[in-house]
């Protein structure tokens, strides 16, 4: 086991704001436990570096505390040896009432008992804090020792729960490139192989079969993702409409995916359709709805998760961008076409809720069709 002190002149480097050399330990046969819960685009984003850890250190044990939503995703990972599934609510969500503060703080202090006693039995030798949170901090502590790692630039007293901090340069600004700095940290070296996405083949089948229901024989399939958790990310339902009609009248077809929160928008979304709409969602669940995305010509939607398993899974990407940045949170290492209402002063706001929706609105299907069309003959 590994102490979960450090040595004094490593909490004095981190006083001083200097580097820590990367950890000196046998972590060949090490257990490794990843704080990530959620959300599902920073999930993806961690996969990578969980496949750069087995890979180099075949004999480690890894774990994951996750949100039960996105367990089925890393149940199809061979590389995760435990899945801690935890149900906490979020107190962000736009459907959050206004005592979702106290049901989720609830929800975290009966999570922290149920993990106390989970790793007491099996303690961690190693905590990789990659959420940056209070609450993750939380999270990681309920583990008995154990040296714990988080980021330096991390918010809300995160920093306080670690024994050893990861400093970010300013030039890291996509979230992959940030996480990947856990390997630099720990001398694992990161390769191209540790990207990929892992798909079972029971839930191959299941996104196989949908599509023959479907009659998508011959056709080339586009991954459609309509939906988002901010407001301020939607484009207008009459131009998804659209969209899926010109795919149609192509000979491809469009499938909206999604989970059961979505079926109600994207209803309104097909009402406006001449086509038959395919629909997806609320039908297959995450690990199967990723083996969709896989069997994909194209991934066409909003900055949300799906569209970083699109990325993750080498499926070209058309992504429409407006109050997020995309050279943070864009998708990673494939081939994509960025569409964004350029030359507003708004853009890249941030902002979850907004009166005029500018910067999606100025989206045309135009712009989206051509950017995919680009994609798909290339």
């Amino acid at each position: 086991m590994f102490s979960s002190s450090l040595r004094t002149a490593d909490r004095e480097s981190l006083a001083l704001g200097c580097e820590i050399a990367p950890l000196k330990m046998p972590l060949e046969t090490s257990r490794i436990l990843i704080v990530k819960p959620s959300s599902l685009g920073d999930i993806v984003h961690t996969l990578p570096v969980v496949h750069a850890l087995k890979r180099s250190l075949p004999g480690c044990f890894i774990g994951w505390i996750v949100q039960q939503a996105f367990a089925p995703l890393l149940a199809a990972d061979q590389n995760i040896d435990a899945i801690y599934p935890i149900q906490i609510p979020s107190t962000s969500e736009p459907q959050a009432g206004r005592w979702a503060w106290l049901a989720a703080g609830k929800a975290t202090l009966q999570t922290l008992q149920t993990l106390r006693k989970q790793f007491r039995q099996a303690p961690y030798d190693l905590i990789l804090d990659l959420h940056a949170s209070f609450r993750s901090g939380l999270l990681g502590w309920t583990n008995p020792g154990g040296m714990r790692i988080g980021f330096r630039d991390a918010k809300e007293l995160n920093t306080l729960f670690q024994d050893q901090l990861v400093a970010v340069p300013a030039e890291v600004q996509h979230a992959q490139e940030k996480n990947l700095l856990f390997c630099k940290q720990l001398g694992i070296n990161v390769a191209a192989e540790d990207f990929h996405l892992p798909c079972r083949e029971e839930d191959r089948e299941a996104a196989q079969i949908f599509l023959a229901e479907q009659g998508a024989r011959g056709k080339q399939i586009i991954y459609a993702n309509p939906a988002a958790r901010w407001q301020t990310k939607f484009w207008p339902v009459e131009r998804w409409a659209e969209l899926a009609d010109h795919f149609a009248a192509q000979g491809r077809l469009l499938v909206f995916g999604g989970s059961k929160q979505d079926v109600n928008y994207i209803a309104a979304i097909t009402r406006l359709m001449r086509s038959q709409p395919v629909i997806a969602a609320g039908r297959l669940n995450l690990a199967q709805s990723a083996a969709l995305i896989s069997r994909s010509a194209l991934y066409v939607g909003l900055d949300s998760g799906p569209m970083h398993i699109a990325a993750l899974a080498k499926v070209p990407v058309v992504a429409l961008f407006g109050p997020t940045h995309p050279e943070r949170v864009g998708p990673w290492s494939v081939a994509s076409r960025i569409i964004r209402a350029e030359g507003l002063h708004c853009l890249e706001c941030r902002q979850r809720s907004c009166a005029h929706l500018a910067c999606m609105k100025g989206i045309s299907v135009q712009m989206v069709s051509d950017a995919a069309a680009a994609l798909l003959e290339s």
